[in-house]
Order: C-alpha cells, then structure tokens, then sequence
C-alpha cells in the first residue's frame, strides 16, 4: 500500500431503512471526504466505485464506499427512491463525523440519490457517475431535473454508449460532463473501441481527480 493511503476499514450504521454499510478508504492527510452509493443493479464491487476508491486517496480524497440496507441485507431488488433516499440520509451523520467537506456521490440510482438529497444535507458537490437520464429507449421519461436541482458543483461522468442517456442527450445547465468514449452504463468499454477497461478506468478518475481539485 502506498505511502498516502491508509488501511480500509467497515462500520455498519443503523438507519430507518434498515442497517447500512460503509467501506473506508482514508487518505493519509485528507482534505475531502468523497461519498459513493451503488447503483440498482450491483454493490461497490463496481468497477468505477472500485477504481476512485484505489485512485483517489493518493490525492488527499477519502473514499466512503456506501452500501444501502437492502444491499447489506442481500436483497436482489433495491427499493423505492424515498427508500433509498432515508437510507442515505441515516448514514450521513456518520459520513459527516471526520469533520472533513463531503462531496455526495453515487452510480446510475446512487447518483440519483445524490442529486436529490445533497443540498439539504450539506454537501459541498455532487459526483454523478452513469446518470440514470432515463430508462433504455424511453427518452420522454427525463430524470433530468433531479440532476439539474441539485443546486450544487456537480460533474457527471457518462458512457458515450450510455443506454441510460448518451452525452449528447443531457440538457444545458449548471454542471461539468465527462466521457468515457464508447462506455456502457456500466462504463465496459468494446474492442472496436480502441480502450482497455485500464484506459477507460483511467479516463474517470484523471477526470474526477481534476475536478476534485477545484472543490474547496
């Protein structure tokens, strides 16, 4: 382990939703504290959450890998947004603790989680990976005022194959877009693509990282 980083470590927290899960992954001297849920279909295994937590630390971001209770009780289904949304909000406090900013972030419905509770619970940015915009092939189905009402610096990170909302679809407004060329909702990237996942994996966190550093 490199000298910047710090040994992970799990707390369980106990929240109207059910008990949830955080994974720690510290920065030696931290200046931020970046807060990632899943997204409907998976848990932190994901390779983006996965690939932040390992990056990130070295550049004085901790990393807080959040598991939602229906995650945690090994559930298949997640439930509804308010659900997940009393979830997120239970364990804040304890993401809070360290006293360091908390950006709030989150995959496909962990962003949208994000989106939607960060300003009242005192986040200080919000870090959107494979923004959910709307169901595969149901464009009319816009998601796009939870993104946009945030009211907070907010940097989506999308696919370009994303099925879920391709860059070129998201509306104008008041947040940063970066792409993963050629990237599923899941940011797997194809052979004709010219990209490794190590490349693409590199594209999101040189991306986040950058934009990180202008959070204060």
């Amino acid at each position: 382990m490199k000298a910047t980083e710090k040994e992970p470590r799990t707390e369980t927290v106990d929240t109207e939703a059910g008990t949830a899960r955080i994974t720690w992954q510290p920065a030696k001297k931290p200046r931020l504290l970046l807060a990632l849920g899943h997204g409907a279909g998976g848990g932190i295994e994901a390779r983006d959450l996965k690939a932040l937590a390992a990056a990130l630390p070295a550049h004085g971001v901790s990393v807080a890998l959040v598991e939602q209770p229906w995650r945690v009780a090994g559930k298949k289904l997640a439930p509804a947004p308010k659900t997940l949304d009393t979830g997120w909000r239970g364990l804040w406090p304890a993401l809070a603790a360290p006293g360091l900013p908390v950006v709030a972030g989150g995959r496909s419905a962990g962003a949208r989680v994000a989106c939607r509770t960060a300003a009242e619970l005192g986040a200080r940015a919000v870090l959107a990976l494979s923004f959910p915009l709307h169901p595969p092939g149901r464009p009319e189905k816009s998601r796009a005022d939870e993104l946009l009402g945030s009211g907070l610096p907010t940097l989506v990170v999308q696919g370009g194959n994303d099925p879920f909302g391709k860059p070129a679809e998201f509306p104008p407004g008041e947040y940063r877009m970066a792409e993963v060329p050629d990237g599923d909702h899941g940011f797997a990237v194809p052979k004709r693509s010219g990209l490794t996942e190590d490349q693409a994996m590199e594209i999101l966190t040189t991306s986040v990282t950058g934009w990180l550093a202008g959070i204060v």
